[in-house]
Order: structure tokens, then C-alpha cells, then sequence
């Protein structure tokens, strides 16, 4: 099944939900970067909370989040578009903390409870928008929850899940924002607040495969809502070996020149998707030669 988000309105259009499902995001994800159990669901729900993020820009709008933890798995990196595509990267993809006492992943302490949490948005325009927060929990939905209400100022719920079966593959993922906007009466807060505190884990939601617009029923009610877009959404990285070369351009040419007699080419690979890229010393020549030029 196609990964998909969904973005509705509710209760008289004063509620604004994001629902995804992420499966396949967080599944390529988990297979590039080889990841552990508890660093699929680090790398999982961050890519979740991302995409959905994205999706709140226009156009060629981007953003990048970094989660910077006390522990083993931080810093994690995400960059999201507003065309439904995310890719990420965490610092160490093999991170398995022993599980809670209730069994579940203790992703709290693969990400560390203290540190900060920043999103800096690509607007188009000259100066970008830059919001950090310190972490609450690392438990990453309380911490994107606080990143909306403080940062943005925009009271918020997030929910994250990330299923990872027996055999330490991503059996599910998706997630949910839930926003209030202005206006909306105190008998909406307090449905909806009731309804968050009734709403099952949304990794329970996942397990028994509800679609985002299922999540967003159990958010708002049946009725109650109005879908106002659907979404692709995929893991999807820009790097290309055109990319690479323009890059090594910048680089001085003693590098290079050492890079062609020592090394006899180049070799690099992407952070975000674990992609390796082969220079050859013949195109290393090339740069080298039009850097003698300048």
C-alpha cells in the first residue's frame, strides 16, 4: 500500500488534523541506514512528525529538524518538502536501549531527555524561519507537541508510532497533528481534549491498519470532518553524482590533485540514503584542470 497523508478540517473548521501513514518511508529508511530496533522507531517517528510538517509548505518550500539529544542516537536530521517527500538521517543507527518495564522500545533513551529540538523553514526567502525548543521527554511526539505550542504558538497534539516486528522489520508507521485555530469554543477544546485522552496509542491504530482518514475519524468523529487534501508521500533524497561533482569544485585544488595521484579517484557517501558515489580520476582531472584555469 502506497504511502499517503491526509489533511482534513473539523469541528466548524477550528480544528486542523494531519494524518499519514509512513510504512514504506520509514521501511526504505530503516534498510539504508541499516537500522536497530529502537533507532527504526527514532529515525521512524521523526521522519513521521517531518513529512506531515512538510506538507504544511507550498510549492518548493523545505524545512530541516534536528533533534539534538543526550543520547546514543542524537543528532537526528530530517528534511521534509511540501511535496510529501522527507529523508533522514540519525548518528548511530545501531541503538537497542533495553526495553521499558511495560516492554516497549525506550526510545526516550536512545534520543537523551535533554537538548533541543529545531526546525529551520526555507521559505523562498532571503532570511529563513528558525524555531528551537528545548526536549521534554525524547520521547519526540511530547517534544514536537511542546515545539508547536511554543515556537509556533499554535496549541498542538502530535502522535507518532512506529511498529517493529519479531524479525526487526517496520511492520507499520504513521502518526497524526492535531491543531487548534483561533476561534474555537471551549466545549470544542473540551471534546477534543476527551477525545485524546480516549484515542488508542497510534501504534495500536497502525497495528490494526487504520488509513489516515480512520485516524482522523477517531480525532474528530464521524461526520465532524471534511478531507481537504491527500498526499503521496515517499523517502526521497536529492543527492546525484552531478550534485558531487559541482561540489568538489569548491574544494582546493591540492585536494583534488591528491585525490587523482594518491587515491586514483573518490569516493563519498550520502548521509541521508547511505548512496555511494564513484569519481573516477578522470573526472577528478577535469575539475582539476578547470580549477588551474580560474
Amino acid at each position: 500500500m502506497t504511502d499517503y497523508l491526509a489533511k482534513a478540517l473539523a469541528y466548524d473548521d477550528k480544528i486542523r488534523i494531519y494524518a499519514v501513514r509512513s510504512t514504506e518511508m520509514v521501511r526504505e529508511a530503516s534498510r539504508r541506514h541499516k537500522t536497530w530496533r529502537t533507532a527504526t522507531a527514532v529515525l521512524g517517528r521523526s521522519l513521521t512528525a517531518g513529512v506531515m510538517m512538510g506538507s504544511m509548505l507550498k510549492g518548493e518550500e523545505k524545512l530541516t529538524i534536528k533533534i539534538e539529544g543526550n543520547g546514543p542516537a542524537a543528532p537526528i536530521i530530517i528534511d521534509a518538502t511540501g511535496k510529501g517527500t522527507a529523508r533522514g538521517y540519525i548518528s548511530e543507527s545501531q541503538v537497542d536501549p533495553e526495553r521499558k518495564e511495560n516492554g516497549k522500545l525506550d526510545v526516550a533513551a536512545a534520543v537523551g531527555t535533554e537538548g533541543s529540538l529545531s526546525v529551520v523553514k526555507d521559505l523562498g526567502m532571503r532570511d529563513h524561519f528558525t524555531g528551537s525548543v528545548p526536549l521534554v521527554s525524547g520521547e519526540l511526539a511530547e517534544d514536537f507537541t511542546y515545539y508547536f505550542a511554543t515556537s509556533e504558538q499554535t496549541p498542538s497534539s502530535v502522535g507518532l508510532g512506529v511498529v517493529v516486528g519479531a524479525e526487526d522489520e517496520v511492520e507499520g508507521a504513521g502518526g497524526f497533528i492535531l491543531q487548534i485555530m483561533p476561534g474555537a469554543s471551549d466545549e470544542i477544546l473540551d471534546e477534543v481534549e476527551a477525545r485524546l485522552q480516549t484515542i488508542p496509542p497510534v501504534s495500536s491504530l497502525i497495528k490494526r491498519g487504520d488509513t489516515p482518514e480512520q485516524i482522523i475519524e477517531q480525532l474528530a468523529g464521524t461526520d465532524n470532518y471534511r478531507i481537504l487534501e491527500k498526499k503521496e508521500t515517499a523517502f526521497e533524497c536529492q543527492c546525484s553524482k552531478e550534485r558531487i561533482i559541482n561540489a568538489l569544485y569548491s574544494i582546493d585544488k591540492n585536494e583534488i590533485y591528491a585525490m587523482i595521484h594518491e587515491d586514483g579517484g573518490a569516493e563519498t557517501t550520502c548521509h541521508f540514503c547511505n548512496e555511494q558515489y564513484w569519481i573516477t580520476k578522470e573526472e577528478l582531472q577535469e575539475i582539476y584542470e578547470t580549477e588551474k584555469m580560474n
